[in-house]
């Protein structure tokens, strides 16, 4: 009977020799289960993860790969243009950027942000020239357009000197100048920008142009409010007066109290000074009130309109997504427009048709251009629709409640007015010590609150003013005169059938 060896004793199973990789690595302290393991397919939540991972981001990648495409084909096209040489006292093509403030955006430059990323490149690449002008609120960009036309207008009737050349150095003639302009062009960035660029048109060659100012005339306005006007004092009346010994009860003098000169007394309440009689000097008119706006309207640079829209608010995040991941969109919609620009091809301005006189209630029997047609429904058809279904991303908060926010601050502001003003009179006056607090944090005088209420009351009424010219019921203003002197870039006749085939 064969021994049987006692114990419960195992022998390891021997292993077969050992080759490769693993023969160089089981010396290095790396577990051996790790080097049998074998591969195999993740989990089902690992699959979904990788595969939605990958897709975005190949997605991603692949958009911003077409759209730096797309600029290097455009730029390819207009990069010959920047070689052309030019005289020693040329100069290369100049065009104006207008860009002003998105409803409720409270970014001013948002516009002109678009500007410099998808349309600057080729610009850039073809040698143009580029001012860019844009306004932090609403209407200031009308405001300037309009000032800048009454300023040209002003200096073609001699009313202005022309700017003083103190250093006598070679500069462009007033005609070279134009000329210059005529060459470069316009280019209004979204739907905003193109709605105060007309207004101001209409404004710069029909208003007069005599100077105002404007914050004298809204003092004088406000003055006449009895905002900072003295409480009247009660005259009280002693109820007891005992023996008079027959004398007349004194009663208030109809006639006005004399009053002596204080510092503290407000302009409007000091006694006024009799006026001189009228002279010759006072009666003269202002040669800039008789000139007439002009019948006809000399040649404008063309205008580059450029498609432009700003997502805010949560409900417009999708679009926000769908743009982030799809940029290739903008990059191809920019460059084409400045190739537009760049290739220098325009047509007439498509205008509405011929209105009658819509009474604006402005006067115009002065103005040999009669008439002039206020507004004009944006037919679909017109260029005064451009960009018209934008104004639907517009942020319902900012078109329903607008003018009632600055309603609200401004009775906010004047019903705390008065305790302020009150407290300024007393320590002005010496009627009592001012506080601790005030000693540290003097509060502002009578003359500080009048400076401040004429601030907040110009910066009130313009942006009412400029919210009437962008709000979305308000049709985009239109002259008579406008109509066959406007012209718009349009692309050249060969690259439309490229661009249909490279965008398809």
């Amino acid at each position: 009977m064969a021994s049987q060896v006692g114990g419960d004793s195992k022998f390891p199973q021997p292993q077969g020799p050992q080759s490769g990789f693993k023969v160089a690595l089981q010396y290095t302290g790396i577990p051996p289960s790790w080097l049998d393991k074998r591969p195999s397919l993740p989990s089902r939540n690992w699959l979904i993860f990788l595969s939605v991972t990958s897709s975005i981001l190949a997605y991603y990648a692949y958009d911003r790969r077409e759209g730096k495409r797309i600029r290097e084909e455009y730029v390819e096209k207009v990069k010959h243009l920047a070689d052309v040489p030019l005289h020693s006292l040329a100069s290369t093509r100049q065009v104006t950027v207008y860009g002003s403030k998105w409803p409720d955006d409270d970014d001013h430059d948002r516009s002109l942000k678009y500007f410099r990323k998808y349309v600057k490149p080729i610009f850039v690449a073809a040698a143009v020239d580029y001012e860019m002008v844009t306004g932090r609120r609403h209407g200031d960009l009308a405001n300037r357009i309009a000032e800048d036309i009454k300023a040209r207008r002003r200096l073609e009737a001699g009313l202005d000197a022309p700017p003083y050349n103190p250093m006598n150095l070679p500069t462009l003639s007033v005609q070279e100048h134009r000329r210059r302009e005529l060459e470069g062009g316009i280019v209004l960035v979204g739907r905003p920008t193109f709605k105060e660029f007309m207004a101001g048109m209409k404004r710069g060659w029909t208003e007069s142009l005599e100077k105002v100012d404007k914050e004298e005339k809204l003092a004088r306005e406000l003055e006449e409010d009895a905002r900072f006007d003295e409480p009247p004092e009660l005259d009280a009346t002693p109820a007891n007066l005992g023996d008079t010994d027959d004398e007349p009860i004194p009663t208030p003098s109809k006639l006005p109290p004399s009053k002596g000169f204080s510092p503290f007394t407000a302009p409007h309440l000091r006694p006024s000074q009799p006026t001189p009689p009228p002279t010759s000097s006072t009666n003269h008119v202002d040669p800039a009130a008789t000139v007439p706006p002009p019948a006809i309207l000399p040649p404008h640079p063309p205008l580059l309109l450029v498609d432009f829209v700003n997502h805010i608010g949560i409900t417009q995040i999708p679009l926000m997504i769908w743009e982030f991941f799809n940029e290739r969109v903008k990059v191809r919609a920019g460059a084409e427009a400045a190739y537009k620009l760049v290739m220098n091809e325009s047509r007439p301005f498509l205008a509405p048709p011929s209105s009658p006189f819509v009474d604006t209630g402005d006067d115009y029997t002065t103005s040999p251009a009669q008439p002039h047609a206020s507004e004009i429904p944006a037919d679909p058809e017109t260029d005064l629709a451009f960009c018209k279904d934008t104004e639907a991303y517009y942020k319902s908060s900012a078109t329903q409640a607008f003018t009632s926010t600055i309603d609200k601050a401004r009775a906010a502001y004047y019903k705390e007015l008065p305790g302020k003003l009150e407290i300024a009179r007393a320590l002005a006056r010496g009627t009592r010590e001012p506080t601790k607090e005030e000693k540290n944090y003097p509060p502002p005088t009578e003359v500080q609150l009048r400076a401040e209420r004429l601030k907040k009351e110009m910066r009130w009424r313009s942006d009412v003013a400029g919210w009437d010219i962008i709000k979305p019921e308000q049709n985009v203003e239109w002259d008579e005169r406008f109509r066959n002197v406007l012209r718009v870039f349009v692309t050249p006749a060969g690259s439309e059938g490229e661009e249909k085939t490279a965008s398809s």
